[in-house]
C-alpha cells in the first residue's frame, strides 16, 4: 500500500524525531507552543509563512531544510513520482497584493513550482515595484481579469481562459482589470535552481503574512474569487 504524501504537519514530526526532541522540547526551541504544534504535527491545522520562518530562525536551519526528506540514495533520473495538489495541503503566503497557496509543497528537488494566487491590487502605484527572480512562469487566469505588467513590454489585460508565458528574471507583476475587484490564477514557476521555491517565497519576507496559526481556507475555482478581503500591510 502507497503511503500517504508527508503534509506540513508530517515534516515537522520527522524533523522533531530525527533529533530525538519531544513536543515540549521542540515548542521551547522554535517558540510555538505545545497545542499548536500537537494540531499541526495531526494536520488539524496550518502555519503561515512568517511562523515556518520563525520555526526555521529559531532552529537555526533554512526554510528550505524545514521541507527536506531524510538524507538517503541520490534520486534516480525517472523517479514516477506525483502528487495531488489540494488546497488543505498548500503553504500558504499572504501577502498586500496576492494570496498564495503553494501547492504540491511535499515534493522535493522540483523544477516547476504550482501556485494558485489570488489578486487583490488594482494598480501598479499600489503594487509597487516589479519583482524579478529566476526562471520562466506560466500564469493561466481562472477568474477576473488581470492587467500584466512587465519590464519590457506594454501592460496588457488577460481575461477568464487567456494566459501568458514568461521571463521572470524580468521585472513583473500582475494587478486586477478595470472593473474587477480580485481574480484567481493558476501558475507554473519553472527554473533550473533546485531552491526555486524558497527563493520565491523569500521574495515577500515578513511583509504582508497574517500572524497566527490558520488552515488555509478553501479556495473555489472557478468560483469564489470574491471573497473577505485582508489586511493589507506591505509590498508583496
Amino acid at each position: 500500500m502507497t503511503s500517504p504524501h508527508p503534509t506540513i504537519g508530517n515534516l515537522l514530526r520527522a524533523l522533531r524525531a530525527r533529533n530525538d526532541w519531544t513536543l515540549k522540547e521542540m515548542s521551547e526551541r522554535c517558540g510555538i507552543p505545545v497545542s499548536t504544534l500537537s494540531k499541526v504535527e495531526h494536520d488539524r491545522l496550518s502555519l503561515t509563512y512568517d511562523k515556518l520562518q520563525q520555526v526555521a530562525q529559531r532552529l537555526n536551519m533554512r526554510m528550505s531544510e524545514l521541507f527536506a526528506e531524510e538524507e538517503g540514495d541520490p534520486e534516480p533520473a525517472v523517479t514516477a513520482r506525483r502528487s495531488i495538489g489540494r488546497i488543505e495541503d498548500a503553504v500558504r503566503v499572504n501577502t498586500p497584493n496576492y494570496d498564495y497557496y503553494y501547492l504540491c509543497p511535499e515534493l522535493r528537488r522540483k523544477r516547476m513550482i504550482p501556485v494558485l494566487t489570488r489578486v487583490r491590487s488594482g494598480s501598479l502605484e499600489e503594487f509597487g515595484a516589479l519583482v524579478h527572480h529566476t526562471g520562466e512562469e506560466y500564469v493561466h487566469v481562472l477568474e477576473g481579469a488581470i492587467r500584466v505588467h512587465t519590464e519590457f513590454y506594454d501592460p496588457i489585460v488577460l481575461k477568464a481562459g487567456e494566459a501568458v508565458y514568461l521571463d521572470s528574471s524580468m521585472g513583473h507583476a500582475y494587478t486586477t482589470a478595470e472593473g474587477c475587484e480580485e481574480a484567481l490564477l493558476l501558475g507554473v514557476c519553472s527554473s533550473a535552481d533546485e531552491q526555486l521555491l524558497e527563493s520565491l517565497m523569500t521574495l515577500h519576507g515578513d511583509e504582508g503574512t497574517e500572524g497566527g496559526h490558520a488552515a488555509a481556507p478553501p479556495v473555489r475555482a472557478p468560483t469564489g474569487v470574491r471573497s473577505s478581503r485582508r489586511r493589507r500591510t506591505g509590498r508583496g
